[in-house]
Formats: structure tokens, C-alpha cells, sequence
């Protein structure tokens, strides 16, 4: 079933870098916001304007952290992507990967009179006590990165997280016949962390008997990682490949283990360990190119920023959207509760096309 889409016509996706078939797409976009309804798609207008009916008043917008590249680049695509979508976005506020703070940050942000919220949940439960007092504020919240367990929000964007983990099990499993791999998890506590661990487990199980996965929890935190996979590699020496969950906090901190171990070795090199991350940032392509690591899944930061706007846009005018394919690559499914998430695209980069300009990693400095 094709998704329905917004009164104002199309929209298209931001996969990658700017160009010049993303302008014409800019052009034709404008074009059919002048079309009737039928040109364009259908529209399922069914929701009372919220709070700043017309798609106007403050939006704020809540970060997890600013500790990891990955939300570095998300924080500096915001004010580019509210701008382009006509949404007045006040500068950003980081919780410090503290839930608690997160939902202070998201009361003073009302107590402030903004009339819309994108947030990116660091806690998938904890969330729901931000989103409760949002609601009871008439305030329409969207949330990025990661869905809420329980509570109302407009739209979930984000992309599958089971994804990741089943691209990671198919990349380790096809380079290594059979031995020991790692995967070095994130904050169990959020659904990102959940999806990612359980998908690759699972496919590993299923589909690689010989692999035996070890695993590393370390919600999200460099020095975490860092202490225990050296604890685990003192004790397994013979570690085959790892799977990093999130580049942005785990890279620099498995590349810099391997390395006072002797044990960092190039891909081609006798005793290399294979190695597949999340994120797509700048220094994990850096690391493909010179053979440390061998892949990543490219996990859409712009396309997280510039469809947050989009969709807090439509929900304070009160547009809605149903399940199916968009036209911007990607699947709007419904979440257990009801909750409508937008899933993006997010390729498998490896040395074959990790110099593609079409990678927002490969945009940005």
C-alpha cells in the first residue's frame, strides 16, 4: 500500500552529497506543489491543526550528544535543513546522553512555547514522560533516531536498525569461513541497541554455525568499549571479526585497542580482523580507504535532519501518513502502539564504493 502523501505535493529524499539530479528534483518539486491533488498523490488530512496551525511557531530540537561525529554532523545539518524546509528551529539542545536531562530539556523547551519538537530519544521507555508532558501541551514531537517504547509521537524517523545488524552478519559471515567474532553493542536500554544486537545474533545463528559471537555491551561509551575488548581480546587472542555498532563512539577506541596490541593489522595482511561499523562518518571511509576497517552501513544523518523538519512541518499543520513506500526510497511501516516510522536507506559501504559522492560522509569536513 502507497503511503499518502501531504498536501503540498512530493518530497524527495536526501540520500547523499548535493547534486545536480537533487536540484532538478528541487525544481520539479515546486512545479507540483502547483498540480492538483491527483498529480501530485492523495493526501490523508484527517488531523485538527496542532499547536501553530499552518506550520509555523518554534520548533526545538533535542540531541542525545555531541560527544560522537555522527551527531556532530546531524547537529550541523539542522539549521541547513530547517531552513530548506521552512521550519524556525531554535539552536539545539544536548542532553549528554542523560535521559533525565532529556526530559528536562524537552519541559523547558515548552515551558519556551515552541509548538513543535524533534527529538532523538536516548532511552526508548524513558522518553515517554517528555512525550506525555508534550502532549498535554498540544505540541506535535517527532522523533529521530530512535522509537519510543510507549507515547505519542508524529512520526518516527529512522532507519532499520535490523537492518544493520542482518548487513553486519552477512558482510563478517561471507569473509570469515568460521572462528570467533565480536560485536560491540550499544545501550540496551534504547531500541537502536536492542535491533542491532538481536538482528545480528540471530542471522549469525541462522545462517553462520561456524561463527561463535562474543559480545561486548557498552551503551554507546568509547571508554567502555575500549576496556572491555581489551579484557575480552587477553582472553580470546584469536578473534576473527568485530562489529562495531556505532562508528562515532566505538572506532577510534577498537582501532587504538588492536593497535597497542600489535594486533591492528591492514586488510590483505596475514591475521587481519575483520571489521564492519554503523554510522558512515567521514572517519570511518578514512579507515576503509586505508584498509583498518572493511565496511560500514551509512546511516543517513542528513536525511535524519532533513526529514525531522519535514515531518514536524506536516504535523503542525495537521497532516497525517499512512504505511507504504515514499517517494523519497524509503517505507513508512507501523510500529506496535500505532506509531508511524519513516525507515531510510542505509547502504553497505565497503572499499568498492566508499568514495561515492552520493554518501553524505563524504560531503562533509
Amino acid at each position: 500500500m502507497r503511503s499518502r502523501q501531504v498536501r503540498n505535493g512530493s518530497r524527495n529524499g536526501l540520500r547523499g552529497g548535493r547534486t545536480s539530479s537533487r536540484v532538478t528534483r528541487a525544481a520539479a518539486l515546486t512545479a507540483c506543489a502547483a498540480l492538483t491533488l491527483v498529480a501530485c498523490g492523495s493526501t490523508k488530512d484527517t488531523g485538527a491543526a496542532a499547536a501553530g496551525g499552518g506550520g509555523t511557531g518554534k520548533v526545538g530540537v533535542i540531541l542525545p550528544l555531541l560527544t560522537s561525529p555522527f551527531w556532530q554532523s546531524y547537529n550541523d545539518y539542522v539549521p541547513k535543513m530547517a531552513t530548506s524546509e521552512g521550519v524556525d528551529a531554535l539552536k539545539t539542545v544536548n542532553s549528554n546522553s542523560d535521559p533525565s536531562q532529556q526530559i528536562t530539556d524537552i519541559n523547558n523547551q515548552l515551558n519556551q512555547g515552541v509548538k513543535g519538537l524533534v527529538v532523538a530519544p536516548l532511552d526508548s521507555a524513558a522518553i515517554e514522560a517528555g512525550l506525555d508532558q508534550a502532549e498535554r501541551r498540544g505540541v506535535p514531537v517527532v522523533a529521530v533516531d530512535v522509537a519510543p517504547d510507549k507515547g505519542k509521537v508524529a512520526m518516527v524517523v529512522r532507519a532499520d536498525n535490523v537492518a544493520y545488524g542482518e548487513k553486519a552478519c552477512q558482510y563478517l559471515g561471507k569473509q570469515i569461513p568460521s572462528g570467533k567474532v565480536v560485536q560491540i553493542m550499544g545501550d540496551l536500554a534504547s531500541v537502536n541497541g536492542r535491533d542491532r544486537s538481536e538482528a545480528f545474533r540471530s542471522c549469525v545463528k541462522k545462517n553462520f554455525p561456524k561463527l561463535k559471537v562474543l559480545e561486548i555491551p557498552a551503551k554507546w561509551e568509547s571508554d567502555t568499549a575500549a576496556s572491555k575488548l581489551d579484557t575480552l581480546l587477553n582472553a580470546n587472542p584469536d578473534i576473527k571479526g568485530i562489529y562495531m555498532q556505532a562508528g562515532g563512539v566505538y572506532l577510534a577506541p577498537t582501532l587504538q585497542t588492536l593497535k597497542s596490541k600489535g594486533m591492528l593489522k591492514t586488510a590483505g595482511q596475514a591475521g587481519h580482523i575483520t571489521i564492519v561499523s554503523n554510522d558512515g562518518i567521514p572517519q570511518e571511509f578514512d579507515a576503509i580507504r586505508k584498509g583498518e576497517i572493511d565496511a560500514t552501513v551509512s546511516q543517513p544523518a542528513d536525511a535524519y535532519a532533513k526529514y525531522g523538519m519535514y515531518y514536524i512541518k506536516a504535523a503542525m499543520e495537521g497532516k497525517t501518513f499512512e504505511p507504504g513506500p515514499t517517494d523519497h526510497d524509503s517505507t513508512i511501516v507501523e510500529l506496535p502502539g500505532g506509531i508511524l516510522e519513516d525507515q531510510l536507506p542505509a547502504p553497505l559501504v565497503t572499499k568498492d564504493n566508499v568514495d561515492d559522492p552520493e554518501l553524505w560522509g563524504n560531503t562533509v569536513g
